[in-house]
């Protein structure tokens, strides 16, 4: 009955037809494999990246040995399975080209058996150069297409732009916020897989009708037979159990079977209930004997994207389980150049920094990769949604009939693999094409389609929509139609016409909110810029001294030095921090404080985004900042930095995502206070507000009987500022709000009345308590102290950081490990934004 499964190990790899073989890890890639051996220089430090771009103009090959003995010779069907070959390849198995690839998000298949005999069997892989291969491609097209972040002029290219003919992931080719790397190799396993008479080939639980009261779902199995067989079908989860008799002819082969389930245990996302998965087991049985079998875990829920059309526009929410649901998170990009350095652990500590923060969505982004088992796995297992794009980002690609097959079966192989993940709730076709393009409005888009004649315009959109409207909704609505799917993020709407594109900011769809950073605007336009779901709008800083130390040196301390320029893939992204700067906060004494004070600028701005989007809920459904990781240690958008540090940023989303929270919106002589929950119950609770002074005294007080609605944003209070604040000096004072439900005090929100840069900030002791618990303290300040950053060399983030305290307040810090053990005798410095001007 057992496969005989088996990883190919003990791979060597050179440079095609050239010097000695030498050790190669698999997975893994010609770069990392480079770096192992010594050949290059590290390729994230200083401007390494510049003298690496030889390596994607050469060919490499790998090769391995395969032991054949008579057992597994004795199996019906012997396969080479490779699930993921990066990216042109040849396949020789004793020298006989065996199978030729292009696609490095396909899984290929080849029957050997016919090539078999006991004993010693070499396999060899040629990967040939992305660049060589591809630029006969761009001459055969006779003219360029857009691809907005592809810097073919680092690869040594000039402007000829050829990643788009490629199915690799697009970030190879660099981006905003990445280096480029065009890598080669094998980046997943390699496994033999044998076996005979019949095989399971695919296990899917289609989720018809899915309640509280029942599950009616259908087994879906592909069968592969190599004769005639009849028998049994059984399913079971829970000591529950279905069967069905069973006929199967040669080859492949759909067997369903109905079941259904009483008052399921349902899967729900973090803050609406557990996470609940059941296990499926298939087996297919003759004479009580099972012949093969496949297991399946995963969530029974609902979801639906909710587009109902109202006086606004139509609307964009997701429905799970029947509960309309606000999307809290961020966008995901992969989490290293080198993919397969990405372990376990670092994803692990990504999903639960996501939790920590309170979030129930990451966005899948569609420039990076279809991300491996684990990531979905964990996000699973949390209660994290995903919106998954495929990898499809910022170009417009070829629509020639190989192009479009290829898209076709690496759509295919995706969703199959990905299907049974309960966290995946959206598939979209890509990233920014739509309003990139901009076909239907000639004053929209990115310029793109001014550089074409008509007809090539129109022969480049009809390639488009060939991808997007056609193939990608074709193979989702087959394979996947338990999850929505929607053509291009943003998208105001599916109507072939001006309609359809989300240039600027409407009551349908989604959008991509830019004009803070890219168009200059102020923090304060995040206000007046709310659309029905925020899928993307973000501001940068750097990354903290000890991760800029890993690539510059002392000397490099300078915004403008080169290797912080060439770590800084935004053209005008550190002068943008800098302008912004001199807006909202005080000039830093020196380029440590510069970082420090970059990442206080980029918190404050996304907080004023994050508030407003769920202040007026439930109008906007979902808001996802540009971007929760990084690909390698440099000056971005991200939340969390390459080395996993948590920026002030991600402290401030914990706090503005809580389930429920307190928001104060400040507009010309008017405070409005809100509360919004994302709990699906209304309580009674009390608001308290005090206005203090600077140096800690109260001067009012007011304590307000509320009921928090569920669900959704209440204005609880408003308050003329002269009545709220009288004579006082308003860069000398702050409202403290909090929010009681029973005793539990369940958010509290500082609120100024003046920018950061107006206040009035003067050098503070900051006392530290090591309490009896490891990793517990208390911090406490004899006068105000605005943005207490505590820093320790421990890897783990602390419960709370960047945070303000009063003199005579205290606050108690927890320390969490990323190792999940705390060193006894860690110590943590602390120092406000006073030390740093």
């Amino acid at each position: 009955m057992e496969q005989i499964k088996q990883v190919i190990q003990g791979w060597k790899f050179r440079q095609f037809d050239e010097g000695d073989w030498l050790d190669a890890t698999v997975p893994g890639t010609v770069h990392t494999d480079l770096r192992a051996q010594g050949l290059i220089e590290d390729p994230f430090y200083g401007t390494n990246e510049r003298d690496l771009q030889w390596v994607d103009k050469k060919d490499w090959e790998y090769q391995a040995v395969i032991s054949v003995d008579h057992k597994l010779l004795e199996q019906d069907r012997i396969e080479l399975v490779f699930h993921g070959l990066d990216t042109y390849a040849d396949v020789y198995l004793n020298e006989q080209k065996i199978l030729t690839t292009d696609n490095m998000f396909r899984t290929y298949r080849k029957d050997i058996k016919e090539y078999l005999t006991e004993g010693n069997h070499g396999l060899r892989i040629h990967f040939k150069s992305p660049i060589n291969t591809d630029l006969p491609k761009l001459a055969a097209l006779g003219y360029g297409l857009p691809a907005a972040n592809d810097d073919s002029e680092m690869g040594g290219l000039g402007d000829q732009k050829i990643s788009v003919f490629a199915r690799k992931a697009p970030y190879h080719y660099g981006w905003d916020w990445g280096p480029r790397f065009v890598t080669s190799g094998i980046w997943k396993d390699i496994e033999l897989v044998a076996w005979s008479k019949i095989n399971i080939d695919d296990f899917y639980l289609n989720q018809h009708n899915v309640s509280q009261e029942k599950a009616e779902l259908v087994a879906e199995l592909e069968v592969e037979s190599v004769s005639n067989w009849s028998g049994k079908l059984e399913v079971s989860t829970e000591a529950i159990v279905w069967e069905k008799n069973v006929e199967l002819v040669p080859g492949k082969n759909k067997v369903k079977l109905d079941l259904s389930i009483d008052q399921p245990k349902l899967w729900w996302s973090r803050g609406l209930g557990d996470p609940n998965q059941y296990t499926f087991v298939a087996k297919l049985i003759n004479d009580a004997q099972p012949i093969a079998e496949e297991t399946v875990t995963t969530g029974l829920r609902s979801v639906r994207l909710v587009r109902d059309q109202d006086q606004a526009g139509h609307s964009f929410y997701f429905e799970l389980n029947g509960v309309p649901v606000f999307a809290k998170g961020a966008n995901h990009i992969p989490n290293d150049s080198f993919i397969t350095e990405v372990t376990e652990e670092r994803y692990r500590y990504e999903i639960e920094s996501a939790v920590a923060a309170n979030m129930n969505m990451l966005r899948i982004w569609g420039g990076g990769v279809y991300e491996s088992d684990t990531f979905y796995r964990l996000c699973d297992e949390h209660g994290i949604l995903v919106w998954q794009d495929f990898m499809f980002a910022c170009s417009m690609y070829p629509g020639d009939q190989v192009f479009l097959d290829n898209v076709k079966q690496e759509a295919i192989d995706n969703v199959k693999r990905l299907r049974h993940h309960p966290s995946i709730v959206l598939w979209c076709g890509n990233n920014e094409i739509d309003m990139a393009w901009a076909h239907f409005n000639e004053h929209a888009g990115w310029g793109w389609k001014n550089d074409y004649d008509q007809a090539t315009r129109e022969k480049i959109w009809s390639d488009y929509k060939k991808i997007f409207h056609d193939i990608l909704a074709d193979v989702t609505e087959q394979y996947a139609p338990n999850e929505p799917y929607w053509p291009s993020s943003p998208m105001a709407s599916l109507t072939d016409d001006i309609n359809q594109h989300a240039s600027k900011v409407t009551g349908s769809g989604d959008v991509h909110y830019w004009e803070v950073w890219h168009g200059k605007k102020p923090f304060e336009d995040y206000k007046t810029n709310v659309g029905r779901f925020m899928s993307e709008y973000g501001f940068q800083s750097f990354p903290e001294l000890r991760t800029v130390n890993t690539f510059a040196k002392k000397s490099d301390y300078a915004i403008e030095s080169e290797v912080m320029l060439h770590h800084q893939k935004n053209g005008a992204g550190n002068q943008l921090i800098r302008t912004y700067m001199e807006n909202y906060l005080p000039e830093p004494k020196d380029f440590p404080a510069f970082l420090y004070m970059s990442q206080v600028l980029q918190a404050e701005g996304i907080r004023q985004a994050i508030e407003s989007h769920r202040q007026q809920m439930p109008y906007c459904m979902g808001t996802l900042y540009w971007q929760i990781n990084d690909c390698w240690p440099v000056a971005s958008w991200s939340s969390i930095d390459y080395y996993g540090r948590w920026k002030a940023l991600h402290y401030f989303a914990k706090a503005s995502f809580k389930d429920e929270a307190l928001i104060f919106d400040q507009a010309e002589e008017q405070l409005n206070v809100f509360v919004v929950s994302d709990k699906l119950e209304a309580k009674q609770a009390q608001l308290k507000l005090t206005v203090q002074s600077l140096s800690g005294e109260e001067l009012s007080e007011e304590v307000i009987e509320i009921e928090v609605k569920p669900n959704q944003s209440t204005q609880v209070a408003s308050f003329k500022l002269s009545d709220l604040i009288k004579d006082y000096q308003r860069e000398e004072i702050i409202l403290t709000g909090q929010l009681l439900i029973g005793e539990e005090l369940v958010d509290q929100q500082k609120h100024y009345f003046v920018h950061t840069k107006d206040l009035k900030l003067e050098r503070t002791q900051i006392e530290i308590k090591q309490l009896k618990e490891v990793g517990q303290f208390e911090i406490s300040t004899n006068q105000f102290a605005k943005s207490i950053w505590l820093d320790t060399e421990e890897a783990g983030y602390f419960c709370d950081n960047y945070f303000d305290l009063l003199p005579g307040e205290t606050k108690v810090v927890q320390f969490i490990p990323r190792n999940k053990e705390i060193n006894d005798s860690m110590t943590i410095d602390a120092k406000s934004m006073a030390d740093m001007i």
